[in-house]
């Protein structure tokens, strides 16, 4: 399949399912024309949304392009189905196959506790109950030979033994799998005969490394979602079909590049973070753009706040996270995943969070969301509980005549009611009530990228904070101001930045393979022969996904022999030979140094797991309106109250048409910029610039 990128008048869309509105994005390549999209998300049948998010978008185009619009030829797409349904535990039932002796390795885990002084703490409960769980009688040495093979009469009890089961899904994951998977694939072939239609998922094909507790983990995490989210994208398929014949979807993956959705039906797991990593995206097209070096992404949506701190134009990317935490902010307290994933922050609630009295008479905001059903008190849709949402209307922020563009009022009075219960409870004025919600939500959020950046090695001075979201615009100039970051970057169509990202992304896969060696003994012919391996298993997903310019590294998690924590170093991809050492280990202290100071004399380095990335080249790029809402008429729409931070008291501003501000012009805050998918709120003086590309740059000059 030609790539569609490389060719002039493609028409490509990008759907983003939120927690509360599906937002859509549709560009003409090359031009970079865009037209937007948004919808309230559909919980019962997300397919549903973003049906009618394509379907506007086409009729936008066919609007303003009359009998020049093309055709669809591509739909990029980005889900929270695989994360909502491991919180909400609705995934379907799953066995678990391992090694005799290993049946409790659910249970175990690590063996420690995320809060040491909580004499009632919950830990996260496994995805397998202890009753789907298989053993079967073979074993592996570290190596990967076989010291107990694997025979037909086992295999036959263990597929009579699930049978009886009636599970749905089977995750296999055997020990020292990583290394050879021979029993694994026996497995897989005896299930297919015996149990067709079972959806199978293998560790050594989804996270080929070791830490069996994690690789576990993350084995029946994919296996626990796979029917679902494979049911979900042949539905989305066929529902694209009848817009568009022979339209491709392609779908977001948690590293920042996308996949086929073949591919991602059988790795579902992958997407798991895959709307807030084209977020991340999106603000790196932007710094792009304006030569920004130095990005903390802040993206803010329906239900959650997310941060990422990426310097020189890359976003870092991790290989282990976790997911549905029984403690919102405390590590080790939920699920441990083993996939590449840009590495995010969960820093806050999003618009649609709740506020709530605490037994101790204290506000508190989140982590539970009113969503898109029944919504902030303000949407008129049955919510009573008082969000944040409610608390940006209230202090001036939002104008409820001009919410998506005008196309849904919001209700004031509703607002007040709710936010009147709360202030009763907490025994203080509404406006004290709505102000409590907006400043704890940003107080909040500014303390964990203070330290998230800290622990990068940063300064937050030194940044651009770059905001994008549906409720990002409001809330990010008074987060940047908190943190000292003096400028902030709001681009094109923020408050769909999602989609951006996605239609930013290149095509991307990643694989790992583990078998320690030091560095000094290890097999060059294996690595190699193991590495080449990996690449075809990756060239032949990267050419379902039409990508072209593969750009290949070759990975590494190393640590001296001995230690506990590994130190990830690349270098570009090369014919693997015994020279391939002298690079990694350079590559290795120069990274460990930079990390501890200083190298250790006479330790001996070690290769835990070798990894390959394979990415279409990126590129950066430029968008500006389809439509006609860059205006050469008057900008000013004229002025309304809103609440001033500093001053603690309600002053008036003015209000402007966000694209009827002309590149290059100057305005002076405090004041508002209203476009149809955000609003950007600019509380304290500074200087506001539209840029050439319609990005709005704020320059705070106001802190304290």
């Amino acid at each position: 399949m030609k790539n569609p990128t490389a060719e002039s008048n493609i028409l490509r869309v990008a759907v983003d399912i939120g927690g509360t509105f599906t937002d859509g994005v549709a560009t003409l390549s090359p031009a970079g024309r865009i037209w937007v999209g948004k919808t309230p998300t559909t919980p019962s049948d997300p397919g549903e949304a973003v049906s009618t998010v394509i379907l506007n978008l086409l009729q936008q185009v066919s609007h303003s392009m009359g009998e020049a619009a093309p055709a669809l030829a591509e739909v990029v797409h980005g889900t929270t189905l695989i994360t909502n349904t491991l919180i909400e535990r609705k995934g379907s039932r799953t066995a678990l196959v391992t090694t005799s002796g290993q049946r409790d390795m659910l249970d175990i885990g690590r063996e420690w506790r995320y809060d040491i002084y909580d004499l009632e703490i919950v830990l996260p409960t496994p995805l397998v109950t202890p009753e789907d769980r298989v053993e079967v009688d073979e074993r592996l040495n570290a190596r990967g030979e076989v010291l107990q093979s694997l025979g037909a009469a086992e295999l036959a009890r263990m597929s009579a033994d699930l049978k009886q089961m009636g599970v749905e899904s089977v995750a296999v994951s055997l020990l020292h799998s990583y290394v050879n998977d021979e029993h694994e694939q026996q497995i897989r072939a005896e299930l297919e005969r015996a149990l067709p239609g079972v959806a199978v998922s293998l560790s050594s094909e989804l996270a080929r490394e070791i830490k069996e507790f994690e690789r576990t983990s993350t084995t029946a995490a994919n296996a626990y979602v796979k029917p679902i989210v494979a049911a979900y994208l042949q539905e989305l398929e066929a529902r694209i079909g009848k817009i568009g014949a022979d339209v491709p979807l392609r779908v977001m993956v948690s590293s920042g590049g996308f996949t086929s959705a073949k591919s991602a039906a059988q790795t579902p797991i992958l997407l798991l973070e895959s709307g807030p990593a084209a977020g991340v995206l999106s603000a790196l097209n932007t710094a792009r753009q304006n030569d920004v070096q130095h990005v903390l992404a802040f993206d803010m949506g329906g239900t959650t706040a997310k941060a990422c701190v990426a310097v020189g134009g890359t976003a870092p990317v991790a290989h282990s996270f976790e997911c549905a935490r029984v403690e919102r902010f405390k590590r080790g307290s939920g699920l441990p995943i083993l996939i590449p994933s840009i590495e995010l922050i969960e820093i806050g609630a999003g618009g649609g969070s709740i506020a709530f009295c605490n037994r101790l008479g204290l506000l508190n905001v989140g982590p539970e969301s009113s969503g898109s059903v029944p919504g902030p008190a303000c949407y008129g849709r049955g919510g009573e509980d008082p969000t944040v949402t409610d608390a940006d209307l209230l202090l001036g922020y939002l104008n409820a005549d001009n919410f998506l563009g005008g196309e849904m009022k919001l209700d004031v009075g509703l607002a007040q009611k709710a936010m009147g219960r709360l202030a009763e409870k907490l025994g203080v004025s509404t406006t004290d009530a709505a102000w409590g919600i907006y400043n704890m939500v940003n107080e909040n959020m500014s303390s964990a990228a203070r330290i998230h950046i800290a622990e990068n090695g940063h300064d937050p001075r030194d940044f651009s904070m770059v905001g994008t979201g549906g409720a990002g615009p409001v809330h990010a100039v008074e987060v940047a101001r908190k943190l000292r970051i003096p400028r902030v970057l709001i681009p094109i169509a923020a408050g769909a930045g999602s989609c951006l990202g996605m239609l930013a992304a290149p095509a991307r896969v990643d694989r790992a393979w583990s078998n320690p060696q030091l560095l000094a003994d290890t097999d060059w012919p294996q690595v190699a022969a193991a590495l080449e391996q990996l690449k075809r298993e990756a060239q032949d997903e990267l050419d379902t996904a039409g990508a072209k310019d593969v750009i290949w590294q070759i990975g590494a998690e190393m640590r001296y022999y001995g230690q506990g924590a590994e130190v990830p170093v690349s270098i570009p991809f090369e014919a693997v030979t015994a020279k391939t050492g002298a690079a990694i280990l350079q590559s290795f202290e120069e990274q460990y140094e930079k990390l501890y100071g200083r190298t250790v004399p006479g330790a001996r380095p070690q290769v835990m797991t070798w990894r390959l990335t394979g990415r279409a080249e990126s590129r950066g790029h430029h968008f500006e309106w389809g439509d006609d809402r860059v205006k050469a008429s008057a900008a000013l729409r004229g002025s309304r109250s809103i609440y001033l931070p500093l001053k603690k008291e309600y002053g008036e501003v003015n209000v402007y048409d966000r694209y009827s501000v002309q590149p290059g012009e100057v305005l002076q805050g405090p004041l508002i910029l209203e476009e149809r998918e955000s609003t950007i709120v600019v509380p304290v003086k500074s200087e506001v610039t539209i840029l050439p590309d319609l990005t709005v740059s704020v320059t705070i000059k106001e802190f304290d």
